[in-house]
């Protein structure tokens, strides 16, 4: 059986989730170990990425609109915190279309100095220097 060249390897799909992770207001600068199988367990059971990105997306964006009114939320600690809205999106899936405008609505609500940028790209290929070198292999998807 041969792959289909549109579906990522497992690496290819961690490093994406976790890049769009870290890169999310309110969220780790790092990605820690448990992030790193979670977005691995959601390889395994097929997730698409489109829904993760639009998990990611949604459950950012609630936070960000929450009223100023509500107490403030203390800071994402885990990439976990996202996997109820992936399970709402796996069982309810949205229009690309609305994926674009979470997307945009992201971009106006990005508070993240420009000069964050190249810092957050290193954290990131550190994230991704630690899983290589990760002692427990992630078992690959079943067939």
């Amino acid at each position: 059986m041969t792959d289909r060249p549109c579906v990522p390897s497992c690496a290819q799909y961690v490093a994406r989730i976790l890049q769009w992770y870290v890169q999310l207001p309110e969220t780790p600068r790092r990605c820690r170990r448990q992030d790193l199988l979670r977005a691995a367990e959601l390889y395994r059971r097929g997730v698409d990425l489109e829904t993760v990105e639009c998990a990611l997306l949604l459950g950012s964006l609630r936070r960000l609109g929450r009223s100023s009114d509500c107490p403030p939320l203390g800071p994402i600690r885990s990439l976990a915190y996202f996997l109820p809205v992936v399970e709402e999106l796996v069982e309810n899936p949205v229009d690309p279309s609305y994926r674009d405008y979470l997307r945009h609505k992201m971009r106006l609500h990005a508070r993240r100095p420009r000069d964050e940028t190249a810092a957050c790209r290193q954290r990131f290929i550190y994230c991704i220097y630690v899983f290589a070198r990760s002692p427990t292999p992630i078992p690959p998807a079943p067939l």
